[in-house]
Order: C-alpha cells, then sequence, then structure tokens
C-alpha cells in the first residue's frame, strides 16, 4: 500500500481560513477541491434551483393536473435504500401537495428483476393507477414504458442511473444524467431527484394559486430521508449533494425526523444528537438495503413513510433481525468467494486485472457486498454472480464494482458490442455495475471482461495507492476535534479525513478475535489504536494512515486512531 498526501492549493487555504474556517478544516476542504467558502455554505437556499432539470416543467404539470383531476397515483420503486427513501418522499410529499390515491409497488429483486418491466407495469394498471411513476429507476425501461401507454397510463420516470443507447418515451422523464440536462449536479441519488420533483411541484401549485407561501407544505421535514438516500447510494458528495444531506443531519440532530428513521437509528445503537453520515452509511443504510437484498423492500418502506411509532419500532426491529441474517450470510459467501479468487491469484498464470466469481450456493441479494470486499481485498474490478431466475428461466446474476481507471459500466457496453449475445441485460455506474446472463455464457464473459481489463488497466492503475491528508499536527489529538469533524459531511467523492503519521507501537493484542487493539505513540503523546479486521503484528515502528475516532468506555470517552493501512518504517 503506498501512501500519498493529497495536494493542498495554498491560495484555497489562505481564501478559506479568512471566511472564518477552522484552519485544519480549511486545509481539509481545500484539498477536497474547495476554494471558496460558498462552496460548503449549507443553506436550502444555496441549493441548485429545480428548474435546471430537464422535463422537470412537464413533471410538475402532469403532477399537479393529476392532484387536481383526483387521478390516482402508482409509484414503482427500486428494492435498495435509495429506492426505498424515494418511494417514501414521494408517497409523504405527494400527500401533504394534495394527492388523494397515491400508492407503491415495489419489484421482487429475484422474482420480478430491475426496473419498469411490462409485467410491472400491468400491475400498476390492474391495481386502478391512471399514473406511474418511478423513482430511481426507469431511464433504462423502454418496454416497461411502452406496455404503461399501452394500458393507458400516463408515466414519468424519474432517475439518475446512466441512460443506455435508446431512451424510453414517458409523459415526463426527469433525470440529470439524460441527453441534453444542463443540471450542474450529475451526482444527485434517486431521491434527491425525486426531491426537486415536489419542491417543482409545489411551485407549480403555488402559481396555480393552490396554497401561497404562507400556505404552503414544508417539504424540508423529507430532507432526513432525502440525506439517508443520498448517503447510502454512495453518489459523489457534491456541494449540491452536501447541502442535501447537511440539511438532513440537521433535522435528525434536533430530532425531527421520521418515526421509522428514529427507530433505526435506536436498533443500530446510534445516538440521534451525534448524528453524521458515517451513521447513514454504515449503520441506517444497511438494514434498509438489507430488507431488499434478502425480504421484501416493502419491509423499508413501510417503515420510513409510517407515522404510527408502535409500527415503526416493530418494523425496525424486523429490519435489523434481517440485517443480522444478511451478515450471517455474507460471512459464509465472503469465505467462499475469497477462497475462490485466490486460487485465480495465485495461479501459475499472471494474476487476472479482473475477477470474476461464481458459486451455485451464493444469494443473488448479497453479491454486490461481497464484489465490494474482494474489490478492497485485490484491487481490481470483481464480478460476483448467483443463480436466478428471469421470466421463467435460470440465469445468473451479477454485481460488480471497480477501481478508480475502469469504468464498470463502458465495460460492459464493450462486452455487448463484442459479444452481442452473451449479456441478457446490464446496467450501472463506473464503479459499480450489473448484468444478467446464461450460465453457459459465464466463461465468455470471464474472457471478455479479462480481455478489456487487460487493455484498460495497467500495472501503476492496479498499484493501489491510498490518499491522506498528510500529518496531523499534535494540538488536534483531542476528542473534541472528532465531534468538530463529525459535524460535517464526508463520503463518497469528499473523502472523510484520513490523516499519516509515523507512530511507535508500545503494545498491541488482538482483540474480539479478529481486530489488533494497539497502545501507540505519536508525537510524543500516548494515544490508543484500532486496526479493525487486522490480525498480524506491527512492527515497533510504523507510518500508518488513521481516522480521528472516540472509544466510549465506562462513561467516558477517549481519542481513538482508526487505523486504515501502513507503509513500514525505514531509517
Amino acid at each position: 500500500m503506498k501512501l500519498q498526501v493529497r495536494d493542498v492549493p495554498p491560495r484555497s487555504v489562505w481564501a478559506l481560513e479568512q471566511s472564518g474556517i477552522h484552519p485544519l478544516l480549511a486545509r481539509l476542504f481545500a484539498a477536497r477541491g474547495v476554494h471558496d467558502a460558498a462552496q460548503i455554505n449549507p443553506s436550502l437556499g444555496q441549493l441548485l434551483a429545480p428548474t435546471g432539470l430537464k422535463g422537470m416543467e412537464a413533471a410538475a404539470h402532469l403532477l399537479a393536473d393529476a392532484i387536481h383531476n383526483q387521478r390516482s397515483l402508482c409509484i414503482v420503486a427500486d428494492y435498495d435504500c435509495d429506492g426505498a427513501t424515494a418511494c417514501a418522499v414521494a408517497l409523504r410529499g405527494l400527500t401533504q401537495l394534495g394527492a388523494k390515491h397515491v400508492s407503491f409497488i415495489v419489484p421482487d429483486r429475484v422474482v420480478d428483476g430491475y426496473g419498469l418491466t411490462p409485467e410491472i407495469a400491468q400491475r400498476v394498471h390492474a391495481s386502478g393507477a391512471n399514473v406511474l411513476i418511478t423513482v430511481d429507476n426507469g431511464i433504462a425501461s423502454v418496454t416497461g414504458v411502452e406496455e404503461a401507454k399501452r394500458l393507458g397510463l400516463q408515466v414519468l420516470i424519474t432517475d439518475h442511473h446512466l441512460p443506455g443507447t435508446e431512451l424510453p418515451t414517458p409523459d415526463a422523464l426527469v433525470n440529470p444524467n439524460q441527453p441534453g440536462c444542463t443540471f450542474e449536479s450529475k451526482s444527485m441519488a434517486g431521491v434527491g431527484v425525486m426531491f426537486y420533483v415536489l419542491l417543482a411541484l409545489r411551485a407549480e401549485l403555488r402559481q396555480r394559486g393552490v396554497f401561497s407561501k404562507d400556505t404552503e407544505p414544508k417539504l424540508d421535514a423529507l430532507l432526513p430521508l432525502v440525506a439517508l438516500g443520498t448517503v447510502a447510494d454512495v453518489v459523489a458528495l457534491d456541494a449540491n449533494n452536501r447541502r442535501l444531506v447537511t440539511q438532513g443531519l440537521l433535522r435528525i440532530r434536533k430530532g425531527h425526523m421520521p418515526p421509522g428513521l428514529a427507530a433505526l437509528f435506536k436498533v443500530a445503537a446510534r445516538d440521534t444528537a451525534l448524528a453524521s453520515s458515517q451513521d447513514m452509511g454504515f449503520a441506517i443504510g444497511p438494514r434498509i438495503n438489507a430488507a431488499g437484498r434478502l425480504s421484501d423492500m416493502t419491509l423499508g418502506i413501510e417503515c420510513l413513510r409510517t407515522d404510527d411509532t408502535e409500527l415503526a419500532w416493530r418494523l425496525a426491529q424486523q429490519l435489523d433481525t434481517i440485517n443480522r441474517e444478511r451478515r450471517t450470510m455474507e460471512g459464509d459467501m465472503r469465505e467462499q468467494a475469497v477462497r475462490v479468487a485466490e486460487s485465480l491469484m495465485d495461479s501459475e498464470e499472471l494474476a487476472p486485472a479482473a475477477l470474476c466469481v461464481y458459486d451455485e450456493d451464493f444469494h443473488e441479494g448479497v453479491v454486490g457486498i461481497i464484489a465490494g470486499r474482494l474489490k478492497d481485498l485485490h484491487y481490481r474490478p470483481c464480478f460476483v454472480f448467483a443463480s436466478s431466475q428471469s421470466q421463467g428461466q435460470a440465469v445468473l446474476k451479477g454485481s460488480g464494482r471497480s477501481i478508480p481507471g475502469f469504468h464498470l459500466r463502458d465495460a460492459l457496453d464493450a462486452i455487448a458490442k463484442h459479444h452481442p449475445n452473451v449479456l441478457l441485460r446490464f446496467g450501472g455506474h463506473a464503479m459499480a455495475a450489473g448484468c444478467t446472463l446464461f450460465e453457459d455464457d459465464l466463461a465468455t464473459f470471464e474472457w471478455a471482461l479479462q480481455d478489456i481489463a487487460s487493455q484498460w488497466l495497467d500495472a501503476e492503475t492496479l498499484a493501489q495507492t491510498l490518499a491522506t491528508d498528510g500529518s496531523l499536527p499534535a494540538q488536534y489529538l483531542r476528542p473534541d476535534m472528532v465531534h468538530h469533524l463529525h459535524t460535517h459531511v464526508w463520503g463518497q467523492g469528499f473523502a472523510p479525513p484520513l490523516f499519516q503519521d509515523t507512530v511507535n507501537v508500545l503494545s498491541q493484542k488482538i482483540v474480539g478475535e479478529k481486530h489488533l487493539s494497539l497502545k501507540l505513540q505519536l508525537h510524543g503523546q500516548l494515544v490508543d489504536g484500532i486496526w479493525f479486521g487486522r490480525t498480524e503484528s506491527l512492527p515497533v515502528q510504523a507510518t500508518v494512515a488513521y481516522r480521528l475516532g472516540i472509544n466510549h468506555w465506562q462513561g467516558m470517552e477517549k481519542l481513538q486512531l482508526q487505523i486504515e493501512a501502513m507503509q513500514a518504517f525505514y531509517n
């Protein structure tokens, strides 16, 4: 592992400090491309305007007319946390804005597959709905939209995924990544897109005289859910997304959130008063995602949409139980996947530039997580496949995770062009993508993936480099600095602070069977350290990359360095 200190433009640091920003934060922000305090201004007034999204006017008119005519609306959601929060935001927001008949359908991962299929369109029609609204899906649903229109449904697509070569033809389409859309924030999650649609709808209803500025519903109550979906979907936290997440967290910390979200914090043993983006990504989001992976995402949506505190608590407990099952299943699958991957990496031939792993016992709901684990372990693009059913046929469904320098969806597109009959379906982003194929075509897919990876990746790209923020000055080795850092939003595209220093290792021991507990000396101070998931001993002196954390013990707070990586120290 090579540790590389981020560049810190001194002019940006100076400008931020002059704006009153803490010197350490000024350095961290500057290293992440912030050069003006306005870029980190979290106020709602700084949000990009909904009118900048292509198709927004048509979407607002469609929904305003539907509400006026008391038409029945049905939301077609996705089965991940982004889709669940987007659905809950739509249900709550549309009801607030006057819709009387709003229902939802969430496809089953195993039975229905992904997105608005013709069969899902038929179910929406059979439910008696007049208007079909997708959240977090639909940009690739050409045949599904065609079927919905054939059945006489009005269709509004809200999505954020990258489009394919052919676009659907709904009545309205809102997606910052559709051709011709000049909206600045291309990284908005599906829940963010739906929230923006509601903002535009409210403005349209206000223009029609339904509301005034004084009587219109306050949609900011939806921001905690917007924050959760945005963080959980691991989209890049650009300035606009950071504002959405920050505003959601501010409300959570004040206790203003739906009962289901409060219950999820409780079952996860997280303090809402100290809520952070890390809580969203590592504690709350996984409990929602578990429902879509192993059970029915209806559980997650109902938990987030209900205002019944008792029901919310029962649903949160169910989600927690499912997540525990997911962790057990993931552990078993990960061990098997690691064995398969290691056999590939240890072959007599050169180690492959990409990994492709399949086992007939794998569960398709967890393959994405396993692909991510393998990618982290071997630092190369990884696909993990599981057996499934698609329209009555036995298929393999794969989920992939990638590394910087290898655009996964573009790779799948290249495979589809060179091997037209291999991929039944595919889609995704640069760093995460999925595909479906027949088992007989797995060997062809693996060969094609290896071929593309060997062309696109070189030894330098495959040599893992970890960006750090350099040395942490001794005066900031304090628990209150941890709290100060956690009040800000960090995540994908705006990496959490990671410092790099040389430490003396005074003692070390294994705790919990798989974690390394350390006593360290840094800048002449004694400090605790923990390296989660590591059991190998450290040398007596080492250069480590670490995050600042707090160890809570017997009601006391103590600073703890959370070690992420190490370079051996040489004189």
